[in-house]
Order: C-alpha cells, then sequence, then structure tokens
C-alpha cells in the first residue's frame, strides 16, 4: 500500500514515520529529517499517486482538499470543507456544540462593525478574558487577557485586522476557564469513531504558561488524572454528540476530530476543536501505540487500537524569537547525538542549505523521550534535548513536570 502524507513539521514527520513501518510513505513537501524508506517530494499533491491521503495541517482541510481528492474517488484521512470548519471558524464551533448540547465556556462574538459592542460585552465577564480569532492564525490567534485593559487592546487590534488580518476581523469572546486541560484525539468514518488516549500539550511559550500562545511547546500522556480508559466516556460526551449533529447538517466527518478539553470543577467544557492530528501531541501519542497505525487512517474502526502501558513527553525547540517570528538559516548541532541517546527527534521547521542543517521556522525540532513512567520519559526527552544546540534555542524546562 502507499499512503501519501501531506505536511512538513513534526506531526507529518511522526505520521510518516509510524505509517512506514507497514505501508509505503511519499511525504510532500516533507522536512530533510524525513530520510529511507521515507520519500520525499515537493510535487503538488494532486499530482501524486496513492492508495491513501492524510492531511497533516489544518489550512488544506479548510480549503477544501480532501473534497478534491475524493471527488476524484481517492481515500482521504480528513474532513471535507464542511467538516473542517468546526477548526476554520470558531463561531461554527461554538454554535453546533450549542446545538449539540455539549458544555463550554459562556461566549459571544463579533464582527469588525460591533467593537462596542465587544468591548461592553467585556464589561460582563468577571476575567480572565478569553479573545480569539474566528480564523485559522496558527494557533496563535488566542489571547487569555488577565486586565480588562489588555482585553481591550486585543479585541480593537483583532477586529481593526491590525493582529491577524481577516482571520481576526471576527472575534469570540469566552469566559475564562479554571482546571486542567486535556487533549483527545478521535478517529471517524462518518457513522462511528474511536478514541486514542488523553494527552496533554502547552500552548504558552515559556515556563509556568507565562507568555503568548503557540502552536504548541511540548505534549505528555498518559495522564496523572485522567486514565487512558476515560477516553470512552468522553468520545460519548463530547465527540459523538457533535458527530451526530454534523451528520444532521448533512456533514459526515470522516478524519481525525480533536477536543481540547478544560476540567472543571463543574465537568469538561470544550476550549476547541481541530480537525486533524493535534500537534504535538501526535508526537507523545504514537510511541504509545501497539496497533498497526495504517488501518485506523484507511478507516478500519472495527476494534479500538491498542496503547501500550508506557510514556511519552514531547520538548518543542523553537527559535529565539518564536512565536513572532520565525527563524531561518541557524546552524542545527547535536541531532544525531540527541538520537544516539534513544530519543526520537522529529523536525519540525529544518531545512538544508550546502548540506548542512539549518532552522526553517518557529518551532524548529520536536524532541521525543519514551520510557515506563512519564518521569522516566520526561528525563530523556530533557537529556537528548540537552545535546541540540542552535543559536537562539529555546525550550520550556517544564513540561509534564506534574506528570
Amino acid at each position: 500500500m502507499r499512503v501519501c502524507v501531506v505536511g512538513s513539521g513534526g506531526r507529518e514527520h511522526a505520521l510518516a514515520c509510524a505509517i512506514a513501518r507497514t505501508a509505503d510513505v511519499v511525504v510532500t513537501p516533507g522536512n530533510p529529517g524525513m530520510g529511507p524508506p521515507i520519500t520525499v517530494t515537493d510535487a503538488p499533491v494532486e499530482e501524486l499517486e496513492a492508495d491513501l491521503y492524510v492531511v497533516g495541517p489544518e489550512a488544506p482541510l479548510v480549503a477544501g482538499l480532501a473534497d478534491t481528492l475524493r471527488a476524484r474517488g481517492k481515500a482521504v484521512l480528513g474532513p471535507g470543507a464542511d467538516g473542517a470548519l468546526l477548526e476554520g471558524s470558531k463561531a461554527f464551533m461554538k454554535e453546533v456544540l450549542g446545538a449539540a448540547g455539549v458544555p463550554t465556556a459562556a461566549f459571544a462574538t463579533f464582527d469588525a462593525l460591533e467593537e462596542a459592542d465587544a468591548l461592553a460585552y467585556l464589561e460582563t465577564l468577571p476575567g480572565p478574558w478569553v479573545i480569539k480569532t474566528d480564523g485559522l492564525a496558527a494557533g496563535k490567534g488566542v489571547l487569555v487577557a488577565r486586565t480588562l485593559d489588555e482585553a481591550r487592546a486585543d479585541v480593537t487590534a483583532k477586529l481593526s485586522g491590525r493582529s491577524f488580518g481577516e482571520a481576526g476581523r471576527h472575534v469570540v469572546i469566552e469566559e475564562g476557564l479554571a482546571g486542567e486541560e486535556c487533549s483527545l484525539l478521535v478517529l471517524c468514518d462518518g457513522t462511528w469513531a474511536v478514541p486514542l488516549v488523553p494527552a496533554q500539550d502547552f500552548k504558552r511559550i515559556g515556563d509556568g504558561d507565562a507568555g503568548p500562545n503557540t502552536g504548541g511547546m511540548g505534549a505528555f500522556s498518559p495522564l496523572p488524572d485522567v486514565a487512558d480508559t476515560e477516553a470512552d466516556e468522553i468520545l460519548e460526551a463530547v465527540h459523538l454528540p457533535v458527530l451526530r449533529e454534523l451528520a444532521s447538517r448533512g456533514t459526515q466527518f470522516q478524519g481525525l476530530l480533536y477536543a481540547g478539553l478544560m476540567r472543571t470543577d463543574d465537568g469538561l467544557r470544550v476550549i476547541e476543536f481541530n480537525c486533524r492530528f493535534g500537534d504535538p501531541e501526535t508526537q507523545s501519542l504514537l510511541p504509545r501505540l501497539e496497533t498497526d497505525l495504517l488501518p485506523l487512517l484507511a478507516g478500519d474502526l472495527s476494534h479500538e487500537p491498542e496503547i501500550a502501558d508506557r510514556a511519552a513527553v514531547t520538548v518543542v525547540l523553537s527559535g529565539g524569537n518564536y512565536p513572532e517570528r520565525g527563524d531561518q538559516g541557524t546552524p542545527i548541532e547535536g541531532v544525531e547525538a540527541a538520537e544516539a541517546t534513544g530519543a526520537l527527534v522529529f523536525h519540525a521547521g529544518t531545512a538544508l542549505h550546502d548540506g548542512r542543517l539549518v532552522t526553517n521556522g518557529g518551532r524548529i525540532l520536536n524532541v521525543v523521550g519514551v520510557g515506563e513512567t512519564v518521569a522516566d520519559a520526561r528525563s530523556a526527552a530533557y537529556e537528548a534535548a540537552a545535546r541540540i544546540d542552535f543559536a537562539g534555542m529555546h525550550f520550556r524546562s517544564d513540561i509534564a513536570a506534574d506528570g
């Protein structure tokens, strides 16, 4: 079987490695870390022949790539544009949650002509205030404001288009939720779904959840207070009602439905949905998977995946100016030394320049430690990360510290 993976980041690197155990894999556009037996090409996905297409990033899904491929009779892991709207529009996601009866934070939506109403709505919330771009913003369009002045400034910047262009000229303002976050990724075939196991990611750039949101600075699984076995309960409470609501509207969601959740004193609340494998959660989940990944991706959901009784911790190494901007052309040293410790190193934002590995993005490398316990896996991840070096390299030192 030949599988085409679409994307170039750490998530796609991890997926390609897992698929390559039992199938031929071609990745477009891929990255320099993807070596044999994985084939890397810069050819457009529409020109590549494969038995199954796995779309990694959200943007092509929202743009309808899965629809285009299915119209040509291809098998695809990824929803059509109607299903991907769950991630493409925060306002749509909130409306679906309400219709499905799935708990979420109190919210209201506003467009660029409703700035005065948006600022007035902020006054009705106790704080902290969560302001989200309605459209895609590479995981950076969410601000948790601790003061009313900060919230007002962010609403004005987004609605004016200064922060995120058109993606921010429609915003969702939410009440802040208190609790512990977790994520659950679920594979869906249009009529049924099976879960993987809970994971937790770390969105803020700095230790102790300081600084702005990012695409994700680390992740780990399993969690200390959410057993793997609770995945089925979350599926029943969150994912299946949403899938039924979408089906009632004529949308058969086929692909990966990711729920970002907050465990509050009043129960689970949905923070967000993504329409694809999470990044960097995938990098911590796949090393725990005992089941062959390929049948699950191809839509065989007759059996729930087997998960090994081991832990995985992912530490993201970013450029020093991330998330404000990426880093290009800085030489990277020590990847082979890191891999020699037994850790996995997935490339997220790298390139080759005159045969030398250099930075090419915001999040540069994902270092994954695996062990019998979270503490063991965490130690392995940080030991390996310490072998890698490039000017300006940044990573959080507290990933899975409480795991």
